[in-house]
């Protein structure tokens, strides 16, 4: 367990070492103690606080994702700024603070699944993006597979998803479309983007206006995003 705080580590410690399917635990203040640990030792999992002094806990995920022998990696964190660029570093799970014993259970089950080579199921596509969003101080778990599409709302992006729920989450639509395009999402405006195999309809009208349907939602297709919408959606 890696955290600069003390009562965090204790804490964190404690919970861990109620669960029966844990054998040990060690505890670091800092990542270099932590890298210390991890090149003498034999571990399954990594949970690590985010914001720490010196090198953080993604700068050291990404170190750790480099060793030969693969390790799980759950990050425990009071900061949810952080999610989308944890879960792209193949995190396998994201803690918010303060935890709660079930939430760190949860976590634990999921780090043996991906140690024993039995990942949870991700739904349809296998590499399926985890999203955490936070409602009410709870942390859900959105999946990429869910989202209809996304609206810009200035440094943040607004999830729309099948079952009509909105979520907000701290990332760019920019950096949503250059990472989502290889699953099958579509810039169509400069504040709109959208999963492809959602579109009922693509409408154009007489005055060269162009709307893509997607159940009651309809978006205006930007001139400058026509030809590539109008192409991918004929080669899906």
């Amino acid at each position: 367990m890696l955290d600069d705080e003390s009562h965090a580590r204790d804490e964190i410690s404690f919970l861990l070492g109620g669960d029966p399917r844990v054998a040990s635990v060690r505890t670091a203040a800092s990542s270099a103690t932590a890298l210390k640990l991890l090149s003498t030792e034999a571990f399954d999992v990594l949970f690590c606080d985010i914001r720490m002094p010196g090198l953080n806990g993604l700068e050291l995920a990404r170190l750790v994702a480099q060793f030969t022998t693969p390790l799980a990696i759950v990050f425990v964190t009071a900061y949810d700024d952080h999610a989308v660029e944890a879960f792209s570093l193949q995190a396998t799970d994201y803690v918010m603070k303060p935890v709660r014993a079930e939430r760190l259970r949860k976590a634990v089950r999921r780090a043996g699944a991906v140690r024993d080579g039995r990942a949870e199921p991700a739904g349809p596509d296998e590499e399926d993006e985890v999203i955490p969003v936070e409602l009410g101080g709870v942390t859900r778990f959105v999946r990429r597979s869910q989202v209809r599409w996304v609206e810009a709302h200035g440094d943040y992006a607004r999830l729309h998803t099948d079952d009509g729920e909105q979520h907000l989450i701290r990332t760019t639509l920019s950096v949503l479309a250059e990472r989502w395009s290889a699953a099958g999402f579509v810039r169509v405006h400069r504040s709109a983007l959208v999963r492809l195999a959602r579109v009922d309809e693509m409408i154009r009208s007489v005055d060269g206006h162009t709307v893509l349907r997607l159940g009651a939602d309809e978006l205006t297709v930007s001139r400058r995003h026509y030809r590539e919408v109008r192409d991918r959606l004929a080669s899906r």
